[in-house]
């Protein structure tokens, strides 16, 4: 299976649009010949089509240089990344490691036909002096059919995808097209033939800020889904960060829906954060002590101490993300992924007005200080609690996040503010995890009969980056508390 990062742009052009001379567009020197060919292609979605909702569109495709079956990931118009498998000529059904990718998507049912795309398409190439190619121009005639109303539609549409050009390239064609009375289609051509069942199947969802937050972080999450499972770094965190926003979403805004059901689905997240954490904080691990051992001067560095590292974390990281893959194949998790739609499509269980999600808001933050403060002031156990205190200032920077579309640039500076802070308590933390493990390295090296110099080495610098991030804290907690910073959440 190929992936590849498409960039491209759309536009729409009349009957009697030409393609104007591109040269002279960031860099293009040349246009080649075009060259002409038929595309049809068989979208696949769910009957509610689930997939198209979420940004998905699943293909299988003939025509053209890159037949087979496509997954696209991502909104039209923008970076998307693209799944490519090849297809046999009687695979009517896509392969089970694509259906894995779209799992989420789909809330794990079964795809069928949903629309039927056919394409003639003139593409020519945007080559630079030296030969390169930058980009490729596609004039498309386009036929586009529902599978399942029979609507059917025409149009014509230019496609401008980049290949070794950047996105100056796109602008600045995009301005010469717009000239030549080209217009910015924001959807892709399977969006367009499914416009009509598409208005049909969505919903109007809830329009107040914490089910518009709740929802955001939904669909990051099922948007990452195909990335994690394959271990992508980003792709975990941002999965991971968006299962933590939910969490706390659904804590902070408790009222908004059904106790019963949301603090299910809390306990769900929580596992499900469990598992992305393992693959994450492996990965961390293992990039932290690498480049702690990298900064040490070579003769510093006694003994095999970054094989061992690079073993150890290795495996872990192995174990993790097959872990992980069962996870995202499980029905529990698609079981999940549906009570979330449940529950937050579903209308609130109480008025959710403006005061109400400030009050939260403020308790939120109010609940943090305290936290800190204890900690600080050593009536409460000193890592263990500075670890609270920063999981306490996560769940108020996203509560403060809630209000940020409406309360604008005060509640961006707070969310800045609060971010310094948890990120201060953070490293402290990490610290603290750091020498944990430094501790058993060291002690599976010298049960080896290794050098165990480098390690208490990295163990004390460690211990010297926590007690620096400890005397820093203080200023952070006093910037983040300003009055002009805070006193819009009273508003």
């Amino acid at each position: 299976m190929a992936r590849v990062v498409e960039r491209e742009r759309k536009y729409s052009a009349d009957e009697g649009f030409r393609l104007p001379d591109l040269t002279g567009c960031g860099g293009v020197a040349t246009m080649s010949d075009a060259t002409a060919f038929d595309l049809d292609a068989v979208y696949a979605d769910t009957p509610d089509l689930r997939l198209a909702r979420s940004g998905f569109a699943l293909r299988r495709r003939t025509g053209g240089h890159d037949a087979g079956w496509h997954l696209k990931v991502g909104a039209a118009g923008g970076a998307r990344t693209e799944y490519q498998f090849p297809a046999g000529a009687d695979d009517l059904d896509p392969p089970a490691e694509l259906v894995g990718l779209f799992r989420a998507a789909s809330r794990g049912q079964a795809v069928e036909p949903a629309a039927r795309i056919t394409t003639h398409r003139v593409e020519r190439r945007l080559l630079d002096a030296a030969g390169r190619v930058l980009a490729e121009v596609a004039e498309d005639t386009v036929d586009g059919r529902d599978l399942v109303t029979g609507e059917r539609q025409a149009w014509r549409e230019i496609e401008v995808e980049l290949v070794d050009g950047d996105d100056r390239l796109l602008d600045a064609v995009q301005s010469r097209l717009r000239e030549a009375g080209a217009r910015p289609v924001p959807v892709s051509k399977s969006h367009r033939a499914l416009a009509g069942r598409l208005a049909a199947v969505t919903d109007a969802a809830p329009t107040d800020p914490v089910a518009h937050y709740a929802l955001a972080q939904r669909d990051v999450l099922i948007a990452n889904h195909p990335g994690a499972r394959h271990g992508d770094e980003d792709a975990v965190h941002d999965m991971r960060v968006a299962v933590r926003r939910l969490r706390a979403t659904l804590r902070t805004f408790r009222g908004r829906w059904d106790r019963p059901r949301s603090e299910a689905l809390r306990a769900e997240l929580r596992w499900l954060g469990g598992q992305l954490g393992s693959v994450r904080d492996a990965q961390v691990m293992a990039a932290r002590l690498t480049d702690a051992v990298r900064a040490e001067p070579a003769d510093l560095v006694l003994g095999p101490v970054a094989a061992r590292i690079a073993e150890r974390f290795a495996a872990d990281l192995a174990t993790a993300l097959d872990e992980l893959v069962r996870t995202l194949d499980s029905d529990r998790y698609t079981e999940l992924l549906a009570g979330l739609d449940r529950l937050l499509e579903a209308p609130a269980a109480r008025a959710v007005d403006a005061r109400w999600v400030a009050r939260r808001v403020r308790r939120a933050v109010t609940r943090a200080d305290d936290r800190l403060d204890r900690a600080l002031d050593g009536t409460q156990e000193g890592d263990v609690a500075l670890h609270e205190a920063r999981k306490a200032y996560k769940a108020a920077r996203y509560a403060v996040e809630v209000r940020e579309p409406d309360a604008g640039q005060p509640a961006a500076t707070l969310v800045e503010r609060l971010k310094d802070l948890q990120d201060l308590l953070g490293t402290h933390h990490d610290s603290v995890v750091t020498r944990e493990v430094l501790r058993r390295q060291a002690l599976r090296a010298y049960a080896d009969g290794e050098n165990t110099f480098t390690y208490g080495l990295l163990h004390a610098r460690q211990a010297t980056a926590a007690d620096r991030d400890l005397r820093a804290i203080p200023a952070a907690r006093d910037r983040a508390r300003r009055r002009k910073v805070r006193r819009w959440l009273k508003s």
